[in-house]
């Protein structure tokens, strides 16, 4: 029989809750270990491990839904998976291998699936894999050990009062550098993003929008999302650079947006002076899915796109056909979902 949880379903924010069970694994003379599931929420590590002081690490995330059916699903979680491997092999971090990754989320989510918010509340069960370096060692080198954790919370429904469009302004700061680690999901890039999000929201804004290192006249990321726009000739396009985070959902927008839109899509240069030839933009990634861009802040103008207050209508349609397809209501493409 299924546990029951107290839970209020339809004001869960995306704040930290301790749920059951989280899945834990060591590498330690080349080799993880079996893994297992632990009550246990706090990691146990050295105090000269490297992530606390050369920040070797590095984290996903992703969701679990619940869907009309009650069956429970996971969004393109080999996606993460082979994420996570690529931000491994920079950080020169053992790989954990794709089917136990996947595994690891599963097992976790059937372990907490109290925790997973019912259909129709808009909530979904948020999936925190993360690897850290461990061990004592005091050089800067990668560590002679490593720990790999997989924890989940019960998150809500990010927009509460419906999808409403919010303003961003530019940064003068670089979220990360060119040839740096800008494409891997590492805390330094978080980090480094900090004082710029606090200087936006200070200001009024839900964000800043984040330049090119090199020259400062491209579009790179907004916040900690991928930035996307709707060309006035019906163009999905989206930045291309060294230094983005490749976004699973700006992907699977960018194969939606061709294939069940019709649109035309492309990953290319973006000029901040040049955002006229938009008709429509929005911000995407895990939490949100898409938050629709109302306005830019650039040179102290602001720069309206659809509207400030409605959703333009592709941005809709996008953000309908991906949720849908992510809740169960339709059918997704091949491979991007996981039944449990």
């Amino acid at each position: 029989m299924t546990k029951k949880v107290e839970i209020d379903w339809k004001n869960l924010g995306f704040d930290y809750m301790k749920t059951d069970l989280r899945y834990l694994s060591y590498w330690k003379d080349g080799n993880w270990d079996e893994g297992v599931l632990t009550e246990d929420n706090v990691l146990h590590l050295g105090e000269s491990s490297p992530c606390l002081h050369y920040g070797q690490q590095c984290f996903e995330g992703l969701k679990a839904y619940r869907t009309k059916k009650g069956d429970l699903q996971l969004f393109r979680v080999d996606q993460n998976a082979k994420r996570m491997q690529d931000s491994c092999r920079r950080l020169l971090m053992p790989e954990i291998p794709v089917e136990t990754f996947i595994k690891a989320c599963t097992d976790v989510v059937k372990a907490n699936e109290a925790y997973l918010p019912p259909y129709g509340t808009g909530g979904s069960l948020y999936i925190r894999p993360m690897m850290i370096g461990v061990g004592n060692s005091i050089a800067v080198k990668p560590a002679k050990e490593y720990l790999f954790t997989v924890f989940c919370m019960p998150v809500g429904a990010y927009f509460k009062g419906g999808m409403t469009p919010v303003n961003f302004m530019v940064s003068d700061y670089d979220r990360a550098a060119c040839y740096g680690t800008g494409q891997q999901k590492v805390g330094g890039n978080y980090a480094a993003s900090l004082i710029a999000h606090e200087i936006a929201a200070e200001k009024g804004f839900a964000d800043c929008i984040y330049l090119d290192p090199t020259t400062h006249t491209k579009i790179e990321e907004v916040g900690a999302a991928n930035f996307f726009g709707i060309t006035k000739d019906n163009r999905f396009v989206t930045p291309k650079s060294s230094s983005i985070l490749p976004s699973i959902t700006k992907y699977s927008l960018l194969y939606l947006a061709e294939n069940v839109l019709g649109l035309e899509v492309s990953e290319e240069d973006v000029y901040i002076d040049a955002l006229d030839g938009f008709s429509e933009a929005g911000a995407c990634g895990t939490a949100a899915v898409i938050t629709p861009i109302g306005g830019i802040e650039y040179k102290n103008k602001l720069h309206v796109f659809y509207s400030e207050t409605e959703v333009g209508p592709i941005t809709r349609k996008l953000y309908d056909t991906l949720t849908a397809i992510q809740i169960g209501d339709i059918e997704g493409p091949d491979g991007w979902i996981t039944k449990l």
